[in-house]
């Protein structure tokens, strides 16, 4: 009797949508985003003094990132708990477009733009564990080997934004009329944005929507509460998880209200998870057994998501740090380079050209060597190269002071070095970290590990704020200066080591972790 034949694998016909809505979306955010710290330094921050005016730019910008990466659990459990994924991108899309509009039209009052950027982060930060969790829902076990290729693709349309992003809305703020500028450099993603929520709409009729999942008495946090308060041991944890949690509540002076609320958060999640995983056991008996073993896969991607951290204080700071060093470079004279954050482009670019490559090419080719490329390896690869690319940004910013002393400038297209080993590591990192957490995570808890993974790029920027608290301390400063190098190249040769410890600790610990796959059946 002849076997029935299976059909090859498709892509799912909706996911064109997303990824449409995803690339209008990228364009948007990153243009805006790029532009941010040189609107903040040139406009909004004027009237401080000069001194102060990097510096307190860089404290918004990163106090920003921050935001747009901690919704994401507010996000992550409206999809899985309450309005599921397609609903909450839908609606908090409108949010995130309202957030535009807001700071187009407050540019000059501080206020108004302030609460712009709040509505920004909440809708971006909102939808972003929900849209690439809503690309894997539309595969199952049948064609899930293409969910990969459709996460790099997805990865891929992101940067394709950014590069355009990159180099276009900064012409926006350097064109026109006084006035205009920064009107056109943030109305324009606003338009973007609203393009890409009326793409995704357009789309509704085809895509597969898992609904929420009503509250559950076994969920993640209902299992890891059962085991700390199962024995004095545990119970001892969460208090120490509690105070702890409000100790640093009084870094907010130093650190700002949203870093230190997020330094509050990490603690109790460092601490709390930590307990949990050691008292787990003792949620045996109150939990099914298969949600218990699921809050130990949690737990245990969650000390991944936590090694990641030091890459994305070092990645984030390419739009701050970076270019504030670009601002002090020459730049190469061409018509429509401008400013030092153009530069960025190159980055989204880069990108577009490597994640092919690696997978047609470098990857292949690694592989008959005779060495298994696994997504922990990448990961754990793409943190080193990291801090090989501060450690040249640092080398530069050495090179910047001292030929500013005598009134000459380095080329800030010397900065393309440290940009391409940068982006070499954002791939390794950031594109398969997408798929991973995917793949790890439980069917009811995808919106929330991928609100966890966006967590990572918050806790990332957080490490930057205290750094800059740490080093605004006189003591400290003095400290520097007697080894005779500025604050800021000491800053720079701490992140480049920072990346090289993470990447060793992540390197040891992936040799331990072993992989599941929650693929839909």
């Amino acid at each position: 009797m002849p076997q029935p034949t299976i059909a090859a694998p498709t892509l799912p016909r909706q996911v064109p949508f997303i990824i449409g809505n995803e690339a209008g979306e990228r364009f948007g955010f990153y243009g805006m985003r790029n532009v941010l710290t040189t609107f903040l330094v040139g406009w909004l921050l004027v009237s401080l003094p000069v001194g102060e005016r990097d510096a307190a730019a860089k404290e918004t910008f990163h106090a920003f990132v921050m935001g747009v990466y901690f919704f994401p659990l507010l996000g992550g459990w409206l999809a899985d708990r309450l309005w599921g994924r397609y609903l909450t991108i839908l609606r908090l899309s409108v949010v995130y477009t309202l957030g535009y509009a807001l700071l187009a039209a407050s540019t000059t009052w501080s206020p108004g733009f302030d609460a712009g950027l709040f509505l920004i982060a909440l809708g971006s930060g909102g939808i972003k564990p929900c849209v690439s969790t809503f690309v894997g829902d539309q595969f199952d076990q049948h064609n899930k080997a293409l969910a990969k290729t459709v996460f790099d693709a997805f990865y891929w349309v992101i940067n394709f934004g950014s590069f355009f992003a990159s180099l276009l809305i900064p012409l926006a703020l350097t064109g026109g009329t006084e006035a205009w500028r920064p009107r056109l450099a943030f109305g324009i993603p606003g338009l973007l944005m609203a393009l890409a929520t009326l793409v995704f709409w357009l789309g509704r009729e085809r895509y597969v929507r898992l609904p929420a999942a009503p509250a559950d008495p076994h969920s993640f946090l209902a299992v890891c509460l059962t085991s700390l308060r199962a024995s004095g041991g545990g119970r001892a944890v969460l208090v120490v998880a509690v105070a702890g949690a409000v100790a640093a509540l009084f870094t907010i002076p130093a650190l700002g209200a949203v870093a230190g609320l997020c330094l509050s958060l990490v603690v109790l999640l460092a601490v709390g998870g930590a307990g949990a995983w050691w008292h787990l056991d003792q949620a045996r008996g109150r939990h099914p057994d298969e949600d218990v073993e699921g809050a130990r896969v949690v737990l245990r991607l969650l000390m991944v998501f936590a090694l990641v951290t030091p890459f994305w204080s070092l990645f984030d700071q390419k739009a701050s740090t970076w270019v504030l060093q670009g601002e002090q470079m020459a730049l190469p004279g061409w018509s429509f380079f401008t400013t030092a954050s153009q530069l960025q482009a190159f980055n989204p670019f880069l990108v577009m050209l490597l994640i092919p490559f690696n997978q047609r090419v470098l990857f292949p080719l690694v592989g008959r060597l005779g060495l298994r490329v696994t997504p922990l390896r990448k990961m754990a690869s793409g943190i080193a190269f990291s801090g090989l690319a501060w450690v040249l940004v640092a080398l530069l910013q050495v090179q910047v002071e001292a030929l500013g002393h005598s009134g000459q400038q380095v080329p800030v297209l010397f900065q393309l070095a440290p940009y391409a080993l940068l982006t070499f590591g954002e791939v390794l990192v950031s594109a398969t970290g997408l798929e991973f957490a995917y793949s790890q995570a439980p069917a009811r808890m995808k919106s929330v590990v991928a609100a966890f993974w966006s967590l990572a790029v918050t806790v990332g920027n957080l490490w930057v704020l205290v750094v800059n608290a740490t080093v605004k301390n006189p003591s400290v400063t003095r400290a520097i200066e007697a080894q005779g190098h500025s604050v800021l190249v000491s800053q720079m040769a701490f992140f480049a080591a920072f990346a090289f410890v993470a990447a060793a600790v992540f390197a040891w610990y992936a040799r331990r972790y072993v992989e599941v796959d929650y693929y839909r059946a």
